[in-house]
């Protein structure tokens, strides 16, 4: 086991990632880019995006199939325009957004090892887009350690 060493450095990052519309989006590269940038070898890095219908996942990015199998599950979840919600100010799919990156988090926290996100051999992190439209997302990564 080792000891626990205080934090001797934070680092913070904004960047932004332009979508396609509902989407899952891999932004493991620019996680490890952020993480690589901040000089933090041992830590964490908090990632964190800036908006009410999109939302993160750490999920498996080797097989294209798992995040097809994804969206059909919210899709029946959470299916656009169900009578249920109020809120479509934005249009059909405005609740549904919202609802999925509740059930999702906007937020996720990786552990930093060796200047890198310790992620598992198949985990990749993503932005996943729950509104059908195309937008630009805000992400804010803040890595602390030493």
């Amino acid at each position: 086991m080792s000891r626990a060493q205080p934090v001797q450095h934070i680092a913070q990052t904004t960047f932004t990632v332009h979508t396609r519309g509902r989407s899952l989006i891999e932004i493991t590269d620019r996680l490890t880019d952020a993480v690589s940038a901040s000089g933090v070898s041992t830590g964490i890095a908090h990632v964190f995006v800036q908006h009410t219908s999109a939302s993160l996942l750490i999920g498996e990015n080797a097989d294209p199939t798992v995040v097809a199998d994804l969206e059909r599950f919210f899709a029946r979840l959470v299916p656009d325009g169900d009578p249920l919600f109020r809120h479509q100010d934005e249009g059909p799919d405005d609740m549904p957004a919202h609802v999925r990156a509740v059930l999702t988090g906007v937020s996720l926290s990786v552990p930093v090892h060796g200047g890198r996100p310790l992620l598992g051999t198949w985990q990749g992190v993503f932005l996943y887009e729950h509104r059908r439209e195309a937008h630009q997302r805000k992400i804010t990564v803040t890595i602390s350690g030493h």
